[in-house]
């Protein structure tokens, strides 16, 4: 509450009662009836002095005195922090905003989240934590509260896609309520950048081939996933939670992490055995998705490594590190 800017306002507004209230008291002590004290009281705490309704004796003109120093005084500091707050509040958003577009208009390679629900805060939130360079674009100004940088507009507004910067961005995720806003906003970012990498929200099932047809690489179904989580604590709880671990909660060293082998990485041809991957890094490769999209499960020493397949490790970060390094370095 001590950062709340209409607060001065409130107390102005506060005083400002208790002085309509003490003149409406007063002059009724002084033989006015209840309308005619506040009607007294309104004129002349606002000096509009239209006429007097009272005898003009010395108690009243001393009264009258003192209400309009405390009246016109309370008036004057009412109207005055109103407009410091209304004024310093459209600067001060101003200035975020321009401060923001600058930023906005430096970043590349960022993630472009679309809608600030439940599903875009966490997501941008996560993003945030973990380093990447996040845009939310959403038309409900509860947006302004938010630390990472937004752009206030409706996300399927062409102009309001280019100050976010999508051209620039890798990474579109359309998180609005409607399916068909989301559709839209697929085409929109694979029109923008062929290689995005675009994850869109399906609220229901049919939408989700809709929106994998208009360019999505992954559609998330918060129901169907939440209803399989619910299903997989049930049969495996500590599995479930040990990977919410892993992943999220940093609790322990561990961590997943996904390598994408490039073309003349040293590992190329190589089996596992003779790259020695877990001898060098310290990293253990769980699993590897090849360029098809199939996923090989714990695969054998002897499973050759190939360009664009994903290798996926478990490790503590500088492991983690060390296999990065090795997919990239110069073959020993």
């Amino acid at each position: 509450m001590g950062n709340d800017p209409w607060q001065p306002v409130r107390r102005g507004l506060v005083a400002l009662g208790l002085v309509v209230v003490i003149g409406t008291v007063g002059y009724m002590v002084l033989g006015l009836g209840l309308l005619d004290a506040v009607y007294q009281t309104v004129t002349t705490v606002s000096t509009v002095g239209f006429r007097e309704v009272g005898s003009s004796t010395g108690a009243w003109k001393a009264f009258t005195i003192v209400l309009i120093l405390l009246g016109v005084g309370t008036v004057l500091y009412t109207l005055t922090a109103t407009l410091e707050t209304l004024i310093e509040g459209r600067v001060t958003d101003h200035l975020r905003r321009r401060r923001m577009s600058r930023e906005i208009e430096q970043m590349s390679d960022h993630v472009v989240v679309c809608g600030w629900g439940r599903v875009g805060r966490r997501a941008a939130a996560d993003l945030a934590a973990a380093g990447r360079d996040v845009v939310v674009i959403d038309s409900d100004p509860r947006v302004l509260d938010s630390p990472i940088p937004f752009v206030l507009g409706d996300a399927t507004d062409e102009l309001v896609l280019a100050a976010a910067g999508l051209a620039r961005a890798s990474t579109l995720i359309a998180a609005l309520t409607s399916d068909s806003d989301n559709v839209y906003l697929t085409l929109s970012g694979r029109a923008a950048r062929a290689d995005m990498f675009i994850v869109a929200r399906a609220r229901v099932e049919s939408a989700e081939a809709r929106l994998l047809q208009a360019g999505a690489d992954r559609v998330v179904n918060p129901q169907l996933i939440g209803g399989s989580r619910v299903a997989a604590l049930t049969l495996q709880p500590h599995v479930v939670e040990f990977l919410d671990v892993v992943m999220h909660d940093g609790s322990i060293e561990f961590r997943l992490a996904e390598v994408t082998v490039p073309e003349g990485s040293p590992l190329v041809g190589r089996t596992i055995r003779d790259a020695a991957i877990r001898d060098r890094t310290g990293a253990m490769v769980m699993g590897l998705r090849r360029p098809d999209g199939a996923f090989v499960a714990n695969p054998g020493p002897d499973h050759v490594v190939a360009p664009g397949q994903v290798l996926i490790g478990i490790g503590t970060p500088s492991q983690l590190d060390a296999l990065r390094g090795a997919v990239d370095s110069v073959a020993p």
